[in-house]
């Protein structure tokens, strides 16, 4: 994609991902307008046999949006999310898309499976790349720090953690609650290899991906996107009710203004 072409993207699916809060008045919303751009540098760019999971399934209005621009969802279902006996709930469900292969939402089970795909695929001799997108805030959990043990002591290059970094979670600034638990030197101690980039940069985060995954060195590999809560939209950024509050008509129509002035719309 070109730039003009990442921009338009990255607006036209928040615009979805507004939508789809709008019309279940539901919350999650600065959570996926903050990793909705880290989703397009992945799903846009991985190929066919790599795995993605969505650690942070909370921001499942991120992921169906993304799916759906890549055909993996039908468009038509958007209007279901959240609502009785849908596919998309607010949490991503399995067994129903393909590009969707375990439920999660209780934070910290998405890095386990992703390192656990990441050794199968080593066992199996191929080259595909598992993908686990997580919270600064889940990186709190004790099962992200059992699994990325098990990643150093296997090797696993072939596994890629993208922490997006808003530094928010939820009751509280990260720097308050237990630390900075996603901080590179952490995790280049245990024994990763650690990039940063702007997490609402498409060509950032794919560049730095594409450096980290080059080095076959038996390291797993973390990428640092560093990102803005309710990215796009001025009353949401880096505020904390935003991880929780719906919006109402007027808070929707003025979200819809803010996001067609930034991304060009």
């Amino acid at each position: 994609m070109t730039p003009a072409e990442q921009i338009n993207l990255q607006g036209r699916l928040r615009l979805k991902i507004l939508g789809l809060h709008h019309r279940a008045s539901s919350g999650h919303i600065g959570c996926s307008l903050s990793c909705i751009d880290i989703m397009i540098s992945i799903l846009k760019y991985k190929q066919q046999a790599d795995t993605f999971i969505l650690s942070k399934g909370h921001a499942a209005s991120a992921l169906y949006s993304m799916l759906s621009e890549t055909g993996d969802i039908p468009e038509e279902l958007l209007t279901t999310f959240y609502t009785d006996a849908t596919t998309l709930p607010a949490h991503p469900a399995a067994g129903k898309y393909a590009a969707i292969p375990f439920a999660t939402g209780s934070l910290g089970h998405g890095l386990p499976i992703a390192t656990g795909i990441a050794k199968a695929n080593k066992l199996k001799k191929n080259d595909a790349i598992s993908y686990a997108l997580m919270s600064d805030g889940e990186t709190n959990e004790g099962t992200t720090w059992e699994a990325i043990h098990f990643a150093v002591a296997n090797k696993l290059d072939n596994l890629l953690v993208v922490v997006d970094k808003n530094g928010l979670q939820g009751f509280g600034s990260t720097a308050d609650i237990l630390g900075d638990t996603a901080s590179a030197k952490v995790w280049e101690a245990i024994g990763f290899d650690v990039a940063t980039a702007d997490g609402h940069n498409i060509q950032a985060l794919v560049d730095a991906r594409t450096s980290l995954l080059a080095n076959q060195n038996g390291k797993p590999k973390l990428l640092i996107a560093q990102t803005v809560k309710g990215k796009g939209v001025s009353y949401m950024e880096s505020r904390m009710e935003w991880h929780y509050l719906p919006m109402n008509e007027q808070l929707y129509t003025e979200a819809i203004a803010h996001i067609k002035e930034v991304y060009h719309l």
